[in-house]
């Protein structure tokens, strides 16, 4: 009775070994396009879905895009004046522009500010290195909206900010900062600068040092062999980092509520009105989609353009 156990359990063994030999590859691959379907494309094909409905009252407030007909026949009927009001309406044009100009700002801020930080990290010992690494990663053990609330109280007419320049004499009246477009981009530059900082850590820390010392054997000065060897090669770390920043920021919603004033009109907070003051989820989705399709289509381009490049 042992013994056949014991050569149940060899043949059940062999069999699951063999199995995962074979299928394990996809299964581990299957996991990220579940975890893609579920939480990208469905939500995705129904905001599409409700971006080419009519509004109604009621609950939901738009109406079915399919109707059975005779009871045989499914009418399907596509509204696109959503996305014609989209252009018809200034709002958005303007709402649009400024997310992109205000997420530009911003994302060049952060490479300004978290390039040399991410190579000052790069450049220190190993400890100094897990400790600074633990410092740009402290903040997140903050929640998200305290931190911007924060930034209220430092930014407001007598605020911490304010009070400071005032003390020492450079200004006698306080700064409107608090509810501009300054605000707005100190707080995404505050809030995705990690975001940047990350990113750029992991692609210098790959640059062989001994490049380096190759280039000053040649008579390379620091900043030209910076120029032409460290920063070709950390290319792939400030595009990445660019994305993280840049495509939440078009679409920042918290910071531009809390830190901006009603110039400072961004998408996002334009998305949020529809759904919740207008209720009109329909014209609400077609900004949404709208959104995606130009965030995302020009991206997928970019990286496409890349591999071709890098396969020739």
């Amino acid at each position: 009775m042992e013994k056949m156990l014991k050569n149940v359990s060899d043949i059940l063994r062999d069999f699951f070994e063999s199995f995962l030999s074979k299928r394990g590859n996809g299964l581990l691959i299957s996991f990220p396009f579940f975890w893609l379907l579920l939480f990208f494309l469905a939500p995705f094909f129904i905001i599409l879905n409700i971006s080419f409905a009519e509004i109604v009252v009621g609950a939901p407030p738009f109406k079915s895009l399919y109707q059975w007909l005779d009871g045989n026949i499914l009418s399907i009927r596509l509204n696109i004046n959503n996305y014609v009001y989209l252009f018809a309406d200034s709002i958005y044009v303007v709402a649009l522009l400024n997310s992109v100009k205000i997420a530009l700002i911003s994302t060049f801020l952060c490479l300004l500010f978290g390039y040399p930080m991410a190579y000052a990290i790069c450049r220190a010992s190993p400890a100094m290195r897990m400790a600074l690494l633990m410092m740009v990663m402290l903040p997140f053990w903050t929640s998200f909206l305290i931190r911007v609330y924060a930034w209220i109280g430092m930014l407001g007419k007598q605020g911490v900010v304010n009070n400071f320049l005032m003390s020492i004499g450079l200004i006698h009246e306080p700064l409107k900062i608090l509810n501009t477009d300054f605000a707005v981009c100190l707080g995404i530059v505050y809030s995705y600068l990690p975001f940047m900082i990350l990113p750029l850590y992991a692609s210098i820390v790959k640059v062989d040092s001994s490049l380096l010392e190759a280039a000053f054997d040649l008579g390379c000065r620091p900043f030209r062999s910076f120029l032409t060897v460290t920063l070709p090669l950390t290319l792939s770390g400030i595009v990445a980092g660019s994305v993280l920043v840049f495509i939440p920021a078009v679409g920042e919603f918290v910071i531009p509520e809390l830190l901006g004033g009603p110039d400072s009109l961004m998408i996002g907070r334009v998305i949020w009105n529809e759904f919740f003051t207008n209720r009109d989820w329909p014209v609400a989705s077609a900004l949404a989609i709208s959104l995606i399709v130009i965030l995302v289509v020009p991206f997928m381009l970019f990286q496409k353009f890349r591999s071709s490049r890098g396969e020739a």
